[in-house]
């Protein structure tokens, strides 16, 4: 293990160890020595959350680390690098409201963890712009969940042919949901069996992408079922309390996840960032990595 790599996780270590934190979040792409970040967090009888953005290394940490969080393969800036890893953590269940995490993260082609983040889940409103989490097994399928996010995260760092794109995407609570919303266009995946366009099949994600660049936004069965694109959400978010110079996108996801139970992830035309809202409220902002 590199030298800068072992002095942050050794005071890493000892914030968890004094602060009583749940767990070490780190990115072990960026770590690499699976078995000596184990010793070191067994030594201060805490306990480790493995970030993990490919496969390989994901089946080399398994066997060695119990918690593993699987993230998607994009350059993120640091702080966002956490936030993703929090939301498929709370996705998955590994991460629960109340945790108290000692974060690590840093550039992977750098390969030195360089960014320290002492986190508690549900009052940290840097990192989580809301206090009301929502509970997002509950509302859709976590690998639903993490089919959108890695989409909707390709979108916004590389947009759609070299062109930046704004979509919105609404995942659960769909007989609400479109019972709020009517459609734009002609709907495209109208009348194609449910096993044809579910998001969970990799053969799909082009053809969402190329829907991306349609106006409205795509609602998605709990299950992973597109069952529209093109939909304009028809609740209001006027009334609701949103950040400065977000646009119409990002009012109709405050609009939809306010009347219904549904999770809205929003991508920025403008900014290419990426944001999810959930009960009317702005859940998480990431920032595109330069």
């Amino acid at each position: 293990m590199r030298k800068e790599n072992r002095m942050m996780l050794e005071i890493a270590c000892t914030i968890a160890k004094r602060t009583k934190a749940k767990a070490i979040l780190v990115y072990v792409d960026v770590c690499e020595d699976y078995e000596a970040l184990i010793k070191m967090t067994q030594a201060a009888k805490t306990d480790v959350i493995g970030v993990v953005k490919d496969e390989s290394t994901y089946q080399e940490a398994l066997p060695i680390i119990n918690n593993l969080v699987k993230v998607p393969q994009f350059e993120l800036s640091r702080t966002s690098q956490i936030k993703v890893a929090v939301i498929e953590g709370l996705s998955s269940g590994i991460i629960q409201r109340g945790d108290k995490l000692v974060c690590l993260s840093g550039i992977s082609k750098f390969g030195i963890l360089d960014t320290l983040i002492i986190l508690e889940i549900g009052k940290e409103l840097e990192i989580l712009s809301t206090t009301d989490l929502p509970v997002v097994s509950e509302v859709v399928k976590p690998e639903v969940f993490d089919r959108i996010l890695d989409i909707a995260l390709e979108l916004s760092t590389e947009g759609r042919e070299g062109r930046p794109v704004g979509s919105l995407f609404v995942l659960g609570d769909h007989e609400e949901v479109l019972r709020f919303s009517h459609q734009m266009v002609i709907n495209p995946f109208k009348g194609y069996p449910e096993d044809e366009k579910n998001i969970l099949d990799p053969k799909l994600k082009d053809t969402v992408k190329e829907f991306s660049t349609i106006d409205g936004a795509f609602i998605i069965r709990e299950d992973g079922v597109i069952l529209a694109a093109g939909r304009h959400l028809d609740a209001s978010g006027e009334k609701i309390e949103m950040p400065m110079g977000l646009g119409s996108r990002h009012l109709a996801a405050a609009g939809i996840t306010n009347v219904t139970q549904a999770i809205a992830l929003v991508i920025s035309e403008s900014t290419g960032g990426l944001r999810i809202f959930s009960k009317g409220k702005l859940f998480m902002d990431i920032e595109r990595g330069e």
